[in-house]
């Protein structure tokens, strides 16, 4: 019940629609006088989520940055979310596809003996595809042999993803240290989460979502794809205070 509610009430949090529900204000109220600061007030909103100097110093407090050492570890694992379903051999690689990449780079150069991937599907009706079942046939491909790869498809999200992660782990016996494999603004609260759930990780981040702002009059010029980056870290955010709290 948890996870369909927090589906569909996402709406709430995202800035794209304090806009649209500002504007419609704006447009159906019939106080002049209200109808123009909803009209000002969903132009701030609209200023102030889509530049990104400041987008930009959100991340540089909220990403965790990957220390540097040169660690040998029993295990890379690596958060679903950059597969989905769709495609000629039945899936395909998202914009996140980069824990990929670094994961395959980690067992590849041996920093990392296995790989783990871990998620399920994570939509609201789901239906045959599960991502960790799909990525274990690409990594053959790259001909990383079986019984270096570890998978976990049921997972829907990352509490999942940390809870049924640990039950594979002590299956297979294969003990720390671990090298946890995720989007920099997903680590701060995938970390909360394996900690919790008792598995010790060290934080290897990876797709930033950073903008250029070398030039000074484009780090304060409106860009659509910071409005959608801030929605990517609001839900961040909201998900770290309530998996905090529960």
């Amino acid at each position: 019940m948890y996870f369909i509610l927090s589906k569909l009430l996402l709406f709430l949090i995202l800035p794209i629609y304090w806009i649209i529900i500002l504007v419609l204000a704006g447009v159906f109220v019939k106080n002049r006088r209200t109808k123009k600061r909803c009209f000002i007030a969903a132009a701030i909103v609209f200023y102030i989520f889509s530049i990104p100097i400041l987008m930009n110093a959100f991340q540089s407090i909220w990403d965790i940055k990957a220390p540097v050492n040169h660690k040998k570890y029993s295990c890379v694992i690596v958060l679903g979310g950059f597969a989905g379903d769709g495609g000629e051999d039945g899936g395909h690689f998202t914009e996140a596809s980069d824990r990929f990449i670094q994961g395959v780079k980690l067992v590849a150069t041996g920093q990392a003996s296995h790989i783990l991937i871990t998620g399920g599907n994570g939509m609201l009706a789901p239906g045959s595809f599960r991502e960790a079942t799909y990525v274990k046939t690409q990594l053959k491909k790259f001909n990383i042999p079986d019984s270096l790869i570890l998978i976990e498809s049921n997972s829907k999200n990352t509490f999942e993803n940390a809870k049924f992660t640990k039950a594979v782990l002590e299956k297979a016996r294969i003990k720390g240290p671990y090298l946890l494999v995720t989007s920099a603004f997903h680590m701060r609260r995938s970390l909360m989460l394996f900690r919790h759930a008792g598995i010790e990780v060290d934080p290897y981040p990876c797709n930033y979502l950073t903008f250029s702002t070398h030039m000074l009059v484009g780090a304060f010029m409106p860009d659509s794809n910071v409005l959608g980056t801030w929605e990517i870290y609001i839900k961040e955010v909201i998900g770290y205070a309530v998996n905090y709290f529960k």
